[in-house]
């Protein structure tokens, strides 16, 4: 797994069916990547409900927040909509985990992301990261606090 003072891989993956994001475009504000095994689990879905209702947190640290599954386009859609997300779900679909694979995430024998955060810089270098158990929501407590250190 990626760690601090690694600069973050870039990669280009589908936010919606016809978008895509590359992690370069948003050189010059904070990112967190929000890696998770798989849209509709209830952790999951927690996980990613808590992280829409902090977006008011995260834009006052200039922060983005990604979260990427191997999940295809079309079901990160059905998921957002359901769910009323307010940020994009990169799908790391095809080929399959291969963004979660350059991070170190990618739980080959579950053919998933495992669940993971980092937090990026302005200039795209890694501040924190963490890997979370799979059954357990990891929350924001983390995440803010490393926003707070980059300040």
């Amino acid at each position: 797994m990626l760690q601090k003072n690694d600069v973050a891989p870039d990669f280009t993956l589908y936010a919606t069916p016809d978008q895509k994001i590359k992690l370069s475009e948003f050189k010059g504000h904070n990112v967190i990547l929000a890696f998770y095994p798989a849209d509709w689990s209830p952790v999951c879905s927690d996980q990613m409900a808590l992280y829409n209702e902090m977006l008011k947190y995260f834009k006052k640290y200039d922060a983005e927040i990604l979260g990427i599954s191997v999940d295809s386009k079309w079901c990160h859609l059905a998921f957002a909509q359901s769910r009323k997300l307010h940020f994009p779900l990169l799908a790391d679909f095809e080929a399959k985990g291969e963004v979660a694979k350059k991070y170190g995430v990618y739980d080959e024998e579950e053919g998933e992301c495992k669940r993971a955060l980092f937090v990026i810089d302005k200039e795209g270098v890694i501040q924190w990261s963490y890997l979370s158990p799979t059954a357990v929501n990891p929350g924001a407590d983390g995440i803010i606090e490393a926003l707070e250190n980059l300040k």
